[in-house]
Order: structure tokens, then C-alpha cells, then sequence
């Protein structure tokens, strides 16, 4: 079994001055059509990106690029199930790395609390030396 960890904290109130920039390029650059629509409007709306932002960041950790290397945030989708519960896609290099270590499906957990969002995520797969 292949497993892969990542965490990360963001402060609520950086993402909501970014989400405040003329043009909106934090939340265009950072978030895909499904994860703004899902974040919905209003006071809560800045915490749910945030937490988005850090299960996107907790995601680069588990793959060891960190930002950069040519993953970008669009990489990562964090959307949440009916049920509330967040889930995981991956696109572009972002999906290929995780295929190229045999991770096939993600955990995620999100919270927001006293001005600041966590997430953590748990990347589990085959490890191709189980075949051995």
C-alpha cells in the first residue's frame, strides 16, 4: 500500500483580501468555475476557499513538488460531495504525478476555526513493490 500525507494552514483574512483585489486574479488564478460556485457568496465564503487553498497546498506537500514544478493550483479541484464531505481531483501534471507514484484516490479533511483554515490529505495507492 502507497500512502502519502500533506497539511497546511491558511489565515482567513489573506485570502479574503486577496478574493478584494480588483479583477479578481487570486480567485481566477487559484480556484477552478466548480470550487467558486461551490464556495457560494457571503460571509463564509473567504473561510471555504481558504480551506480549499490549503487542501490544494496539503496536495502539493503529499506529491513533494510543493507550488511550482509545473503543478498550478487549477491542478487541484477540491469539491464536496452531497453528503459534505470534500473531495480530490486532479488534472494535467498534477494527476500524471500522482499516477507516476500509484496514487489512485484521496482523504481530505477541511476545518475553519479562530481565523484560520487547515486542511490534511491522504493520498493512498499501490506501491508497485506489493507486486514483489
Amino acid at each position: 500500500m502507497k500512502l502519502v500525507h500533506g497539511i497546511d494552514l491558511v489565515e482567513i483574512a489573506s485570502t479574503e483580501r486577496l478574493l478584494n483585489e480588483p479583477k479578481d486574479h487570486h480567485l481566477k488564478r487559484c480556484f477552478t468555475p466548480a470550487e467558486q460556485l461551490s464556495a457560494g457568496t457571503g460571509f463564509e465564503r473567504a473561510a471555504k476557499l481558504s480551506g480549499r487553498f490549503a487542501a490544494k497546498e496539503a496536495v502539493m506537500k503529499a506529491l513533494g513538488t510543493g507550488f511550482g514544478n509545473g503543478i498550478g493550483f487549477l491542478d487541484i479541484e477540491v469539491t464536496t460531495l452531497q453528503s459534505g464531505q470534500p473531495q480530490i481531483t486532479l488534472f494535467r501534471e498534477a494527476e500524471k504525478l500522482a499516477n507516476s507514484y500509484g496514487i489512485s484516490s484521496w482523504i481530505v479533511s477541511t476545518s475553519h476555526e479562530a481565523g484560520f483554515a487547515v486542511a490534511s490529505v491522504i493520498g493512498l495507492g499501490h506501491d508497485h513493490r506489493d507486486d514483489v
